[in-house]
């Protein structure tokens, strides 16, 4: 409680109260806040000269914290935006969020920067931290910021504060000479971003739509020391090469053109690889107990007007017009299906139904966000839809989560975070629908022993998610397996089964998939294991290589055996030298070598060696097929 109306109460961390006068900051109360960059005031994150006006618990905001780094990233994109307008004064300043890893700010300039640029940019910011300038806090009325940044000629943060509700008040932070338009929070002065790097420039478009003009985007990153700094660049190092768009062509897996923008080639090796996954799935749908359906490619949009796609998605899909009418390339398969369950009644006996269907999909994603295998615009999905009456509820999303653990443990996914994703603001179907979901996926997840983490608003516009992330060996996050609770197709389509009863109900419809798009999983198996696919899945499993071409013969005889027992092998009979020949099925990082020369024809044996130089004593074939057999079973290879 507050002592008077002069007064608040402010409860520190470990349970002290103190009554400090109104305006009091967290500067003021703390002995060390130097040491912090911000304050949290009732778990809001705020700066450390920010008067506070209310009863409220107070803490510090170290720098190696997640709010922390949040807050110094902001600043380190002020930062930027100030070097910039230094060196470039026409240049215009737009915005400047946080992101994964680090920050950007957009800009408008007559030409392009340049990687030189960056390098001044880089070093101006360097000065500006060394000048050590206070960052403050202002407010101005909305009508006269607009003014005050259209007589800067910043018409771009003129055009942001017009659009905001003209009661809401405008804060802007200013340090030395730069003044920006910003909600905060920031550190407390310049000279407090101790760690940065400006990393690439992009293109951007205004307010990230293509009809509006073209903007240029500068990306960097912030940390709270050099050392974490120095580990994060280590990492993006590590992730160059690993990158999938460079393993692919190299590894001969795929290749992209602008001749099929957003549409990968698959080659021999790739498309290979990619029906070994889809075969690995199709074999748990028959333990799980899924039909694989196929269903059409391109429909009447009515399809989609129905299910709700059409307004939600309608940007997104590739459109024609037909003599009879509007049609489009499917982008999902749920409505399909839906069509595909209502074609014949139904008992409760036949439930639950599960159509798995690996037909292609069409996206017309931006060009500007297409990234490899990773945003594509032509893809598969391991996708299924289940169709069970509410009583199975809870022993379909226990399937679910079953094979989903199954699966992860065949690639070797060990660091699993799991997403429950409730109702956006903008939903179809029945409150009471999606009430009764989020209830059934919270308890699956309950069951399951996983711990949850609850994103309240993002789940799907039908209905509520679950996701299970993956994070990889460069601490990336991905989300695979997803499972979704419809809460409006059924209804919207009519669907209906007979109950014990002889009335007519609307089944429960759930939308799952644990690979998601084959393409991105690719893409994330890849740089996760570096291109050093597992046994199972290689394409090439085993490298046969000659010294001479005496041993050509009998290399062909070892060939022919693994070929029998099912075992991907290829044969490298050219007239060179067998180091040169070792080298390259390393870059092509093939499991397995197998090399002969005369003594390993006379004794009838291979000299196999492992992909990273591992030596194993010479073998003969049978032996070498009964290890490689052992070791790519785990993997449930087909």
């Amino acid at each position: 409680m507050s002592v008077n109306a002069s007064h608040i109460t402010v409860t520190l961390p470990g349970g002290e109260q103190r009554a400090v006068p109104v305006g009091t900051t967290s500067r003021e109360i703390f002995s060390k806040a130097d040491r912090a960059l911000a304050a949290k005031a009732n778990g809001k994150v705020i700066d450390l000269a920010r008067p506070l006006s209310e009863d409220c618990s107070l803490d510090l905001v170290a720098p190696v914290s997640p709010e922390g780094i949040d807050v110094l990233r902001h600043s380190t994109a002020h930062l930027m935006a100030q070097a910039v307008k230094r060196l470039f004064p026409s240049c215009q300043i737009t915005i400047g969020p946080v992101i994964d890893n680090g920050f950007y700010y957009d800009f408008k300039y007559e030409r392009a920067f340049t990687p030189e640029d960056l390098v001044q940019i880089e070093a101006e910011m360097q000065k500006i931290v060394s000048e050590n300038f206070p960052v403050s806090r202002e407010e101005m009325p909305r009508d006269e910021a607009v003014r005050f940044f259209r007589d800067m000629g910043e018409d771009y943060k003129a055009e942001i504060i017009a659009s905001i509700p003209s009661a809401e008040p405008i804060s802007l932070y200013r340090q030395g000479e730069f003044i920006d338009l910003c909600r905060g929070p920031h550190v407390p002065a310049t000279g407090r971003i101790a760690a940065f790097k400006l990393t690439s420039i992009a293109g951007a478009y205004w307010r990230g739509d293509a009809r509006n003009e073209q903007l240029q985007r500068i990306y960097g990153t912030a940390w709270a020391n050099q050392k974490d700094l120095d580990a994060y660049l280590k990492r993006i190092e590590e992730a160059k090469q690993r990158d999938h768009r460079r393993l692919g062509p190299a590894l001969d897996l795929f290749s992209l053109h602008p001749i099929a923008p957003g549409s990968p080639f698959f080659h021999p090796k790739g498309t290979l690889l990619y029906n070994i996954l889809i075969q690995y799935i199709r074999n748990l749908y028959t333990r799980y107990g899924y039909s694989e359906v196929i269903s059409p490619l391109i429909y009447k949009t009515e399809l989609w007007k129905t299910s709700g796609h059409y307004e939600a998605f309608h940007d997104d899909m590739f459109l024609m017009s037909v003599e009879d009418g509007e049609y489009g390339v499917k982008p999902m398969n749920c409505p399909g299906h839906c069509y595909l369950f209502a074609s014949r009644k139904h008992s409760y006996r036949d439930l639950p139904i599960r159509y798995a269907d690996f037909s292609r999909l069409h996206r017309f994603e931006q060009s500007g966000v297409l990234s490899g295998l990773t945003r594509v615009r032509s893809f598969t999905q391991d996708d299924a839809h289940i169709y069970c009456t509410p009583d199975q509820l809870d022993v379909e999303l226990e399937r679910f989560v079953a094979m989903t653990r199954e699966v992860y443990s065949a690639f070797g996914f060990d660091r699993i975070e799991v997403t429950l994703q409730t109702r956006p603001e903008k939903y179809l179907g029945r409150l009471e629908l999606w009430d009764a979901a989020e209830a059934a996926l919270q308890r699956a997840l309950e069951q399951s022993g996983f711990a949850v983490k609850v994103l309240p608003g993002e789940g799907a516009f039908y209905g509520p998610k679950i996701g299970f992330d993956f994070r990889d060996v460069l601490e990336r996050a991905w989300t695979l397996a997803t499972v979704q609770i419809d809460c409006a197709m059924p209804e919207r389509f009519g669907l209906k089964y007979v109950t014990p009863e002889g009335n007519e109900a609307t089944p429960v419809m759930l939308h799952r998939a644990v690979l998601g798009s084959i393409e991105r999983f690719i893409a994330i198996l890849l740089e996760h294991c570096g291109g050093n696919l597992p046994l199972w899945l290689a394409p090439v499993q085993v490298k046969i290589l000659t010294v001479t071409d005496a041993q050509n013969t009998y290399a062909q005889h070892v060939h022919e055996q693994l070929s029998k027992a099912d075992i991907r092998s290829e044969l490298d009979l050219r007239n060179e030298k067998l180091g040169y020949k070792i080298r390259e099925a390393e870059v092509q990082k093939v499991p397995y070598m197998v090399v002969i020369g005369d003594k390993e024809v006379s004794t009838a044996t291979v000299a196999p060696r492992g992909r990273k130089g591992e030596k194993i004593s010479p073998l003969s074939v049978e032996t070498l097929i009964d290890r490689l057999d052992t070791e790519r079973m785990p993997g449930g290879a087909p």
